[in-house]
């Protein structure tokens, strides 16, 4: 999953994005609206982090002008405490929750977790014959018995068993999985990634197939 924080505190910023990122998720950040606006008009993000207070352009213009462009991610807005008529505002504007500053880490990955769940509808627990996936505590289980796996590997193997029985493009993949700053992940490190993933789940019957030319499908189970 990719998001944007949008935060103009370097040091709170710094924080959210390394704790995402340890968490698994490919991260970009804004340090300020002109710069959230032009990257939310560019890129496909699965869900925005966006402080309401902000140089340049404010938080709520940001919020308003990607609604206008017709963004439908989930927003998790940022606000100062006791600042009611932000957060009212964020809302109506079409904001989908908010998050009152200071916050602990947990909560805000809860939350995130919550909005991600409730606009894609998927549930919190993915079964695929003899495997489970967590998706709120991003842990894989085969046989009930937990199977330990690096942060990215997971977001792949979630991106996949999102759409099981359906082929998720390299593009697409190799997009969520990486940053702003970054270069775009090389094809031949989404297949190392892959590899080790057919290597730790087969044994527990969980097929991932390359379509040639296209991407990469997990079979369903008795499908």
């Amino acid at each position: 999953m990719r998001l944007l924080v949008v935060e103009d505190d370097s040091t709170l910023r710094e924080v959210i994005a390394r704790a995402l990122t340890d968490a698994g998720y490919a991260v970009d950040v804004a340090r300020d609206g002109a710069a959230a606006d032009h990257m939310l008009a560019l890129e496909p993000y699965d869900l925005v982090i966006l402080d309401l207070n902000l140089p340049r352009v404010a938080g709520l213009e940001v919020l308003a002008r990607a609604r206008r462009r017709g963004t439908k991610i989930p927003v998790l807005l940022l606000t100062a405490r006791g600042a009611l008529d932000d957060r009212v505002r964020g809302l109506d504007a079409g904001g989908d929750d908010y998050l009152v500053k200071p916050f602990d880490l947990p909560e805000l990955e809860a939350r995130i977790r919550a909005l991600m769940r409730r606009s894609t509808g998927a549930a919190a627990r993915i079964e695929l014959g003899r495997v489970a996936l967590d998706t709120t505590a991003r842990r894989v289980f085969v046989d009930g018995e937990e199977l330990v796996l690096p942060p990215r590997e997971f977001a792949v193997l979630e991106a996949l068993a999102l759409q099981a029985g359906k082929v998720v493009s390299k593009a697409k993949l190799g997009i969520h999985l990486s940053a702003w700053e970054d270069e775009p992940l090389a094809p031949s490190a989404l297949e190392v990634f892959v590899h080790r993933l057919r290597k730790k789940l087969e044994p527990a019957g969980l097929v991932i197939r390359t379509i040639r030319g296209m991407g990469y499908l997990i079979e369903k189970p008795g499908g």
